[in-house]
């Protein structure tokens, strides 16, 4: 009889235990990161007897939790895709809406301008549309200002936020780390401390928020974590400790590096995935290459409207002046360089001109140009020097001083354009509508050749003077100027090829005669009527003078507005597919491992029926035992 009750106790005990189990499964229905729980039942050691082995009850083995490896991966791996796509998206969006609106946008900013244009050629000596243009040229250059300002709060912000994300993963990894101890410490005394595991595991989940995870499992039941491509962050009860590294050029923008045992190693081209990977992602794919470009099509605005306004004449019969500032070329040294080297950089060629940053170093007993764009090596012709300086990538770079090895410079040929951008012109009778020159042909000609245009092509190089182009033969030309007359040049005519000479440029059509002649001079004060120069400049905007040619001014604007429109688009649609992903997958998982409350209800249900049966048991073998004890008695 003391079996019967002793089994029955065991059996009693066993299932108030599984309810217990059921209970806090149903609690914890809708706790996020809880994994189910289930009361595993064993048999308890049989006695042996004469008639064989009698069972002695049973109990609870152990309380496991329900888990699936693959799945909680795939969970993590979406989430840290999702988030940083959606992070990528979201800084984009910004420049996306900046760049492309229909009022305050780039590209209506630019047409405005050069409507104004337009209209000064319409009306070459109207005051008011002379101001007019003035004054779009001033409120281009604020909006251009103003797109500038933008990316660099945008960039501000983006940094604040990159030192955020590192303190709150470096958080995690120290908790991550504290449960490894924790739980190991649990194993170790033949416990399974579910509570922890779930803990860990939902420590986990929020930091696949931020970056690419990866875990490892070890058999005293700590895991160790992995982020970026590989590098630990978490081994066991110790976790590293991510830092923000100044950058070397410019300390406010900020790397990512591990802190170890010799310092701090920079992982900033590791770190995928998570928000971390968007917003580095978002700093190198958005925001400095639209600086850039944006720096580009301002010193294309600059450039030909300059280079135009000083081959033109005012009202005032005098050369143009400039009409726009735009800054320098950016050379930042290194902070690690050891040496008394410093660089000098200026732009010398539009076409060339690139939205590229370089590394200029100093390796191997010799200066290298590198693209850190594309991390090509870029040729450079020149010795350096003030007499012979370095040309490549459009720009005339000067060294001074003494590098040494592995001394380096960023150079940003368009980055901080913008920020100089300024109208330079005040005063409306500045505008050099009219071109500087003036062409007419001898009475005498008896060819067909008619003149196209006159201008100044090269004001540095413009000598001012008259000039007769005369044509020996309807395909020879001789340049002379002055009293006696001095050769200038001389060449092969082709019709609609220009004659260049002393900075500007003849342009005639058809066939002149041996014989014939044409005239270029300064024009007259009194032809301010003249709107041939607005028009060159007009055309010079339209022009493809950027990308060795292939692209104009109004061209990269739209390219830019596209380039950053597809991005953003790309990443939205990468961002909505990862979040399907990653809830398939959080649904799977929930499935697999979350409370299933039908089925908790069952278990229930099973287990209180049998914890009632053992009561009656207990019971039955009382009324057994006092029976015997009254028979015996």
């Amino acid at each position: 009889m003391a079996d019967l009750l002793s089994t029955s106790v065991s059996g009693l005990l066993a299932f108030q235990q599984a309810l217990d189990v059921t209970s806090n499964n149903i609690s914890n229905a809708s706790t996020p990161g809880y994994s189910v729980e289930t009361a595993n039942l064993a048999e308890q050691p049989g006695q042996y007897t004469g008639a064989g082995y009698i069972g002695g009850g049973s109990y609870v083995q152990s309380v496991t939790r329900a888990y699936n490896a693959q799945l909680t991966q795939q969970v993590r791996t979406s989430q840290s895709s999702y988030s940083s796509y959606n992070t990528l998206s979201t800084q984009a969006q910004q420049i996306d809406k900046m760049l492309s609106d229909p009022t305050t946008g780039l590209s209506a900013s630019l047409q405005s301008f050069v409507n104004a244009m337009q209209s000064v050629s319409t009306s070459p000596t109207s005051t008011s549309a002379r101001q007019a243009l003035l004054g779009q040229g001033q409120a281009l250059a604020q909006q251009l200002n103003s797109y500038d300002t933008q990316i660099g709060q945008y960039g501000s912000q983006l940094e604040s936020q990159i030192s955020t994300d590192v303190s709150q993963i470096n958080t995690l990894a120290t908790n991550i780390a504290g449960l490894n101890q924790q739980i190991a410490s649990a194993n170790a005394n033949g416990q399974t401390p579910n509570q922890l595991l779930d803990q860990r595991g939902k420590l986990i989940d929020q930091l696949s928020q931020y970056v690419t995870v990866q875990t490892v499992s070890q058999t005293n039941g700590s895991t160790d974590v992995y982020i970026g491509n590989g590098q630990a962050l978490v081994a066991g009860g110790s976790a590293q400790q991510l830092t923000t590294i100044p950058g070397s050029f410019d300390p406010t923008q900020l790397d990512v590096g591990i802190k170890n045992a010799s310092g701090v190693t920079d992982l900033t081209h590791e770190m995928t995935g998570g928000e971390l990977g968007g917003l580095l992602s978002a700093r190198s794919q958005v925001l400095t290459p639209t600086q850039n470009a944006l720096g580009r099509i301002s010193v294309a605005l600059a450039t030909i409207v300059n280079q135009q306004q000083q081959s033109g004449m005012t009202l005032n019969g005098t050369a143009g002046q400039p009409m726009f500032t735009v800054g320098a070329v950016q050379v930042l040294p290194d902070t690690g360089n050891s040496g008394s080297a410093a660089v000098s950089a200026t732009r010398t060629s539009l076409s060339q001109l690139t939205t590229d940053n370089y590394e200029l170093k100093y390796t191997g007993g010799a200066w290298q140009l590198n693209d850190l764009t594309t991390e090509q090596q870029v040729a450079m012709t020149g010795s350096g020097t003030a007499a012979s300086p370095f040309q490549a990538a459009g720009m005339s770079l000067v060294v001074s001083g003494t590098p040494r090895s592995n001394d380096s410079f960023l150079i940003s040929p368009t980055a901080t354009a913008t920020s100089g951008l300024g109208m330079q012109l005040t005063d409306p009778s500045q505008v050099a509508a009219a071109s500087l020159v003036q062409a007419t042909a001898a009475a005498s000609n008896t060819g067909t050749g008619t003149i196209g245009s006159a201008a100044v092509t090269d004001p540095a190089n413009y000598v001012s003077g008259t000039y007769t182009v005369s044509f020996t033969s309807p395909t020879a030309y001789t340049v002379t100027t002055g009293s006696p007359a001095t050769t200038v040049t001389s060449g092969t005519y082709a019709s609609g090829t220009p004659i260049t000479f002393n900075g500007q440029q003849l342009t005639l059509t058809g066939s002149p005669a041996a014989g014939d002649s044409f005239t270029v001079k300064p024009n007259s004060a009194a032809n301010t009527g003249d709107n041939s120069n607005m028009l060159a400049m007009i055309s010079g905007l339209s022009a493809k003078s950027l990308d060795g040619g292939a692209t104009s001014t109004s061209g990269a604007a739209t390219n830019l507005i596209s380039q950053v429109g597809v991005l953003t688009q790309q990443a939205q649609n990468n961002a909505s597919a990862q979040q399907a992903v990653n809830q398939e997958a959080a649904t799977a998982r929930s499935n697999a491992t979350g409370v299933n409350l039908d089925q908790q209800a069952a278990d229930m249900l099973r287990y209180q029926q049998a914890y009632q049966a053992m009561a009656q048991v207990i019971s039955m073998s009382n009324q057994m035992f006092t029976s015997l004890i009254q028979a015996v008695g």
